[in-house]
């Protein structure tokens, strides 16, 4: 009998010991994440977002990421035609969040909220043969220079195009200079200048181009010398993000966002460079889930 004993004890102490460990890890174990989340982004965020921002989100919480960028209105086009479905979409300018708002447009986004900004630069090439004049002579001057290559967005697809623009138009004005626009852009449709976003900032790396106009962030990030004018200041990115409606995967979506929004986005990009808004809320602020609005109001 006593031989019988013993193997039974000790299975009533494994099962004891299972059913501890078991009670002791379900009150300490986060909801299991399930599947990728797709951010849509604007193209200026391809380097933080493909580099930092999507791979820690991951690695914080299990969620796969996958990334798309480009300008923030192509974005937006192209969310609305339903080319590109998404969870998350990321802006350079509030007014894009307009374009996908109600019934005519489709509905896809109800509420959004701006967490940072960064201003128009004109970032330069250190190997360019200009690179040099960009540290002692103004840079309007630099600018209107024959044979420098220049480069851009294109203000139909790209909010930062549509500041390019008004950009050089209050410098004209400033300036007293009235052929600046002429000198420096041509035309507001100059295909020879024209890029997209997402690749304008590695032609320059590549050397295909001498200069051209960015976010500070962007240069920030890629290590590239930059010229910030007085005058753009004015003239600055002011991301927003949102859940877009019918979001594929809404619980991944609404952890991204709290990531993005809560202290390791956060310091993600401020490192960068990045200026943090403070409690920025657009469209139908009450639709807002409680806890992304909590964070996009208590920012610091």
């Amino acid at each position: 009998m006593k031989s019988r004993r013993v193997p039974a004890a000790v299975l009533a102490l494994g099962a004891i010991a299972a059913i501890c460990v078991s009670a002791s890890s379900a009150g300490t174990r986060r909801p299991a994440a399930s599947g990728t989340v797709k951010v849509l982004y604007a193209g200026s965020l391809v380097n933080v977002m493909e580099k930092k921002i999507g791979p820690a989100f991951s690695q914080a919480t299990g969620y796969g990421y996958q990334g798309f960028g480009a300008g923030s209105k192509q974005v937006a086009s192209e969310i609305k035609s339903k080319l590109i479905q998404g969870d998350v979409f990321i802006s350079a300018a509030p007014s894009v969040n307009d374009t996908l708002r109600g019934t005519a447009n489709g509905n896809w986004v109800t509420w959004y909220g701006e967490f940072a900004s960064a201003p128009l630069v004109i970032g330069y090439s250190p190997q360019s043969r200009f690179a040099s004049d960009f540290k002692t002579e103004h840079w309007w001057k630099i600018l209107t220079t024959p044979g420098i290559l220049l480069g851009r967005t294109d203000p139909v697809l790209d909010p930062k195009g549509v500041l390019t623009i008004q950009f050089i138009n209050r410098a004209s004005k400033t300036l007293k200079k009235p052929n600046l626009f002429a000198q420096t852009l041509g035309t507001a449709e100059n295909t020879s200048q024209i890029f997209p976003e997402q690749t304008l900032l590695g032609r320059l790396e590549a050397g295909q181009l001498d200069a051209g106009f960015f976010y500070s962030i962007e240069a920030i990030e890629a290590g590239i010398p930059y010229v910030a004018p007085p005058l753009g200041k004015h003239y600055s990115a002011l991301y927003t993000v949102t859940i877009l409606n019918n979001a594929p995967n809404p619980a991944g979506a609404l952890a991204f966002v709290q990531y993005l929004l809560g202290r390791q986005g956060l310091a993600i990009l401020k490192g960068d460079g990045f200026h943090l808004l403070n409690g920025l809320l657009g469209g139908d602020a009450g639709t807002v889930p409680p806890s992304v609005k909590t964070l996009l109001t208590k920012k610091g």
